[in-house]
């Protein structure tokens, strides 16, 4: 209820002194409410307002003593529940600096290592150049040209979870070809794949999907990626896509050493960091990003283990953007 000026005058009196006012007391008797404070110790929280049918009601110890506990009782209540909202408010300011913490710790690792190299492999150029034959000059150069392109890619990864935090991104969604999109993608990993076979298996029949491409390019580069870090030297990555009544669902799987227990969700948490293989483990955004971007589609994202050994990565698109599919 909104009270007049005058009336919201003695409750700032009440609330500054810690004294109770208005009708039934000594106090500003003229006002219409009987006007408590709620204290806590030697603290008041809040002013408790009481308007009595009649003055008199409030003027006799039994019901003054009743209002007396009730405002006790609620500021008891209040001072709680401010206690719990500061634990809440230290419990995320401490999970804010463990964040921090633990994506400075990330990328300054992260960063550090391809550093080191593109740095040793220039130094032994400039020094040694003239020295050394065409055939380690030139892998000299290819090492200075990976990790500059890994450094590329982890600066790419924290702008773009960046803006898929802050609700920066568009989507800009049309009809897409799953088959496009994911040949694309490849021809984005052509020199991190190597020698690694990739079996895809997409039927030309498939619906197109409504979504955004270069996004959806995306989740497919970094779930690849991904599942390079993890399988030997050699072993294929399977991809596959196939259609359900509601969705497009597409899956990557290897045969590395698979999910360890009670992973499957956590993979795809911010600077989570799995089993690494041959290639750097990375600052942990890669499979957060993919399932930012899923979920900003209205689509699903999942992990588990692969019969027979390695994991299997799936995500979902809706094929109508009003629908939301459930895996």
């Amino acid at each position: 209820v909104d009270l007049p000026p005058d009336e919201l005058a003695v409750a700032a009196w009440v609330l500054e002194r810690g004294r109770p006012a208005g009708t039934g007391t000594e106090t500003l008797p003229g006002a219409s409410a009987l006007y408590l404070p709620l204290t806590t110790g030697e603290r008041v929280v809040g002013v408790l307002a009481v308007r009595p049918e009649r003055a008199a009601d409030v003027q006799s110890p039994e019901p003054l003593n009743l209002l007396e506990a009730f405002a006790s009782l609620t500021a008891q209540a209040v001072a709680r529940a401010e206690a719990a909202d500061e634990a809440a408010r230290a419990r995320v300011e401490a999970e804010g600096e463990r964040l921090r913490g633990t994506l400075l710790g990330s990328i300054s690792h992260d960063l550090r290592t391809p550093l080191a190299a593109i740095a040793g492999s220039a130094e032994t150029l400039l020094s040694d150049g003239e020295a050394i034959d065409a055939a380690t000059r030139r892998e000299l150069v290819a090492a200075i040209h990976h990790q500059a392109q890994h450094l590329g890619r982890l600066v790419a990864n924290l702008l773009d979870m960046s803006r898929l935090e802050s609700g920066g991104v568009d989507l800009r969604c049309e009809p897409q070809s799953m088959e496009e999109i994911v040949g694309a993608a490849l021809a984005r990993l052509e020199a991190l794949l190597g020698t690694t076979p990739v079996s895809v298996a997409i039927p030309a029949d498939l619906p197109l999907v409504p979504c955004d491409a270069i996004l959806v390019e995306q989740v497919v580069f970094n779930l690849i990626e991904n599942a390079l870090k993890h399988t030997p030297h050699g072993t294929a990555i399977d991809v596959a896509a196939h259609a359900t009544p509601d969705a497009l669902v597409i899956e990557v799987s290897d045969r590395g050493p698979g999910l360890p227990a009670g992973a499957a969700e956590r993979v795809f948490e911010k600077f989570y960091r799995g089993r690494s293989g041959a290639m750097p483990a990375g600052a942990g955004l890669g499979l957060a990003i993919c399932r930012a971007i899923v979920e900003a589609h209205g689509g699903w994202i999942t992990a588990a283990g692969r019969a027979g050994g390695g994991a299997v990565f799936a995500f979902a698109l809706p094929l109508d953007r009003a629908g939301e599919p459930t895996p």
